[in-house]
């Protein structure tokens, strides 16, 4: 699985993301311009001591990654969707594709794409959820799907 982050700019939210990534072997592609640097505290701190297991790629545009899994199901999360993420068939190899926390994925993208775009159903008023919250609601549906592959069903015994 794959969340791609496009012009993410909260630190924290990245790290959040990072670590997810970690704990579930998802790999983590970010799109420059990043909001922040990759060695700032709160990005470092969020992630907590997982990056040696993040398998991390940057990139200079959305297109880049596009065309590199050009073959790999694509799903661009977004408000402005008319579907479901919950009804999508996520594969083992499918990209989940996220927009900066301001202003999400740009429309000029989205319209390239419309029967790939989902989005997280919430009330009328609601405008957005939290990057990093959006980014494991949907990746832990992907995983479902996939029956939780390489990840570990059951922890270690109560004493």
């Amino acid at each position: 699985m794959h969340i791609v982050l496009v012009e993410p700019e909260i630190p924290g939210n990245t790290g959040n993301i990072a670590r997810l990534c970690a704990a579930t072997g998802c790999h983590l592609h970010l799109v420059r311009p990043l909001g922040f640097s990759v060695e700032d505290k709160y990005l470092k701190r969020a992630g907590l001591d997982y990056w040696h297991l993040v398998d991390i790629h940057y990139y200079d545009s959305v297109y880049e990654v596009l065309e590199k899994y050009k073959d790999n199901p694509k799903y661009f999360l977004t408000t402005k969707a008319h579907s479901s993420y919950a009804d999508a068939q996520y594969t083992q190899d499918s990209l989940l594709i996220f927009g900066k926390e301001t202003a999400g994925l740009p429309e000029s993208l989205l319209a390239e794409y419309p029967e790939q775009c989902v989005r997280i159903p919430m009330i009328e008023d609601a405008r957005s959820l939290n990057l990093s919250n959006s980014v494991a609601i949907v990746a832990y549906e992907a995983l479902r799907q996939n029956n939780f592959v390489d990840l570990t069903l059951f922890g270690g015994e109560y004493k």
